[in-house]
């Protein structure tokens, strides 16, 4: 941990969203090294719990306020991002295995992605699932060795039908495509760009693609302190929160920037909402695991139908 704590004020909106003498808290250290931070922090509504993955130590962590953190699952395939879909089930980005994964609720796992067109997937990052039970997820092409030990070339974003029956690249000239997000209407897909330092919006056709001709810069979180955009989650009202330099950005639907958390660690990795209410912003980074009670719910994630 290093540096003050605070909440920087941009511009007056941010008063609606945080206030800026709420406190920053520590929940844990430990996390993550050469090989992954921690990352994917995912709210587990019923069981009042955070879920999130140690991606180093391939780990799943459990945090339960009040009781601290402990082994959920190991291991995981060096898992990402997470996520659940319109059936609560446990949706994962696996690093080692190079897939995205759904645990069904009797344990067993169910591959929902692995190739394209015959080619290994690269090493999905993030995803996320649409109210019509579609699942989205970045590839980002980002080893270090050659390109010719990779099977694809290119990093892309892809959308699977909920039969798992269809796989559709949405699009492939993003250069790190890392997280991405809904607008609370769905009308719009954030994704944002790792290397280029800023988000991209676009909006979404009748049949769940991209339109290519609304590609627009959201936002550029660029800057001289460390970090870049990572994981991003948008709140009800349609505020986006994204890692970038120097903490945790928070935007309006307009690409707005009404503030900063700065929470003294290392370079912001992800984020998510949890609590009863989803007013509890828990965010990760390199090896840390933090939270900011906010005044406005986040989008929340599906739990089990009933």
């Amino acid at each position: 941990m290093s540096g003050a704590k605070r909440i920087e004020q941009l511009a007056p909106e941010l008063e609606k969203i945080v206030a800026t003498s709420e406190p920053i808290h520590d929940l844990a250290d430990g996390f993550g090294g050469p090989h992954g931070p921690a990352e994917g922090p995912l709210w587990w509504k019923e069981g009042g719990y955070l879920l999130f993955s140690d991606i180093h130590n391939n780990r799943r962590m459990k945090y339960a306020p009040g009781s601290g953190v402990t082994l959920h699952q190991e291991p995981t395939n060096r898992a990402n991002g997470l996520t659940r879909d319109l059936q609560g089930r446990l949706i994962a980005c696996e690093h080692d295995s190079r897939r995205v994964t759904r645990q069904e609720l009797d344990g067993s796992i169910t591959v929902i992605a692995n190739s394209f067109q015959g080619r290994q997937l690269n090493r999905p990052n993030d995803v996320v699932v649409k109210s019509d039970g579609c699942i989205y997820f970045t590839d980002p092409w980002t080893s270090p060795s050659p390109a010719e030990q990779w099977d694809l070339t290119f990093s892309g974003v892809y959308r699977v039908t909920p039969d798992l029956g269809t796989m559709t690249l949405l699009i492939g000239d993003f250069v790190v495509p890392n997280g991405l997000a809904f607008s609370p209407d769905e009308s719009v897909l954030y994704i944002n760009d790792s290397r280029r330092g800023h988000i991209r919006a676009f909006d979404l056709m009748p049949n769940g693609t991209l339109a290519k001709q609304s590609d627009r810069v959201f936002v550029d979180l660029r800057g001289d302190e460390s970090g870049v955009p990572d994981g991003m989650k948008v709140d009800v009202e349609g505020n986006v929160y994204c890692g970038g330099a120097g903490g945790l950005w928070i935007m309006d639907p307009k690409g707005k920037k009404l503030g900063r958390i700065v929470h003294g660690a290392s370079a912001t990795t992800n984020l998510g909402f949890g609590g009863d209410d989803w007013k509890t912003l828990y965010f990760t980074s390199r090896n840390h695991l933090g939270c900011v009670k906010v005044k406005i719910a986040g989008i929340p994630v599906p739990a089990p139908k009933r």
